[in-house]
């Protein structure tokens, strides 16, 4: 019987590189979601849950880029 990781050379390390990619890749769209939710209600705005949801979004499709696009979005228009 072959052990799950002893056939691919550097099995278990790389296993733990893609959980932390998949824990940040998480993570971080929701902590910028849930910064632009807080900013927009405090501010009165209407669609705050909007800018939040399209934020988490963005950044599930596209972690690295796509949260900070839509809270830079968000910064720039969506803020009144």
């Amino acid at each position: 019987m072959v052990p799950l990781f002893g056939a691919i050379p550097g099995g278990p390390e790389l296993l733990i590189i893609f959980l932390m990619f998949g824990v940040f890749g998480l993570l971080i769209p929701i902590g910028v979601a849930y910064w632009v939710y807080q900013d927009a209600t405090a501010r009165g705005n209407d669609s705050a849950i909007v800018w939040a949801i399209a934020t988490v979004i963005a950044g599930l499709f596209a972690w690295i880029v796509g949260a900070p696009a839509v809270a830079l979005l968000y910064v720039l228009v969506g803020r009144d």
